[in-house]
């Protein structure tokens, strides 16, 4: 397929990285033309920073960018490529977002946290597809196919749902693990003590109900040891860590009294 992107962050940039060698890209867009020729030297694309450049013949666009940004941008490019699929990676926006403006529209949403650092295997990274045109979701199910062994047909109902429950368990569950360094760290502690630890707890919660393998204070009700640690936080005048310790304990406390 030949296909362009817009945007030049690190879902572009991997979703470029993954498509390079099986698919031919085109045109990398961005606002700013040094991210955007930044990108696409790597992949040997062309490098543009207007959507009155967009060539036509390709056969998908992709929009990579911030969430909020995704209405702005299908409305500045539908009129240059009225014909072409365009599709969004977003988890949190409705297809209809694109849809109000481009009726060739789609979702390609990778369930996958994104980082410049480290590499992504695309093999074993959820994709979720969309469409309301049958020939399009079946371009878009034989291009996730060309980077995945997991591809799904999703509706915007069931993604939504997905990419809250992600916020969750990386998004929330990482700002756990940077509380812990630094109450680690505020005693000169290494962090890496508790690495086997945080992978032992990924290895139970994805190979079991995560509601069986709760443990710890607040799931023996072991109220000596919560009160301890919040005395400990508040020694430290940490009221922001005391705070996240004492609403977590109680809805562990609740919820495994059902």
């Amino acid at each position: 397929m030949r296909i362009s992107i817009i945007g030049a962050g690190r879902v572009a940039f991997h979703l470029a990285q993954g498509l390079n060698g099986q698919h031919e890209l085109v045109q990398i867009y961005s606002r700013s033309f040094a991210k955007a020729e930044q990108l696409a030297s790597k992949f040997k694309a062309q490098a543009i920073n207007a959507p009155e450049l967009l060539h036509s013949e390709i056969d998908l666009l992709i929009i990579a960018v911030s969430d909020q940004s995704i209405r702005s941008v299908i409305e500045q490019v539908h009129a240059y490529l009225p014909d072409v699929l365009i599709v969004h990676t977003s988890g949190s926006t409705h297809l209809n977002v694109l849809q109000d403006v481009h009726p060739r529209s789609g979702v390609f949403y990778p369930l996958q946290t994104f980082s410049l650092e480290r590499d992504i295997d695309w093999s074993n990274t959820p994709l979720f597809i969309e469409a309301d045109n049958a020939e399009d979701q079946e371009k878009l199910h034989d291009l996730a196919n060309s980077l995945s062994n997991r591809v799904y047909h999703y509706s915007s109902e069931q993604r939504l749902s997905l990419h809250l429950a992600a916020v969750f368990a990386c998004n929330f569950s990482n700002y756990c693990y940077d509380m812990a360094k630094q109450i680690v760290d505020a005693e000169q502690v290494d962090f890496s003590l508790l690495y086997p630890l945080i992978l032992e707890t990924a290895h139970k919660a994805t190979e079991n109900d995560p509601r069986q393998m709760q443990t710890g204070p607040a799931m023996r009700g072991d109220q000596n040891i919560l009160n301890m640690h919040q005395q400990m936080l508040a020694n430290r005048q940490r009221a922001d860590l005391q705070n996240v310790y004492q609403l977590l304990s109680q809805q562990i406390l609740e919820h495994h009294q059902k």
